[in-house]
């Protein structure tokens, strides 16, 4: 299974805007992506609530896996984006 350790880069983390815009994208690429704090249980990207839940704020690292390389990559590029600018 593919999967890329990230920074988050959004101001906020991964709070409402972001989250809502990574669940988004993860809900069109037709392949379940999760992202993960370390140590912890990880989500289903394509839901922004169950992101909200990690907490994850700005410089936090998180992994996202998936069995789709490039589902990971989209997802893991955005997390890594300022959303919120």
């Amino acid at each position: 299974m593919p999967t890329k350790t990230v920074s988050v880069g959004s101001a906020v983390g991964l709070h409402a805007r972001p989250a809502a815009l990574i669940a988004e994208k993860a809900g069109s690429l037709g392949s379940t992506v999760t992202i993960g704090v370390p140590g912890g249980q990880p989500v289903d990207s394509s839901s922004a609530l169950l992101i909200m839940t990690l907490g994850a704020k700005k410089g936090d690292s998180v992994e996202v896996s998936g069995d789709d390389e490039g589902a990971v990559d989209a997802i893991a590029a955005m997390v890594e984006e300022d959303l919120d600018a």
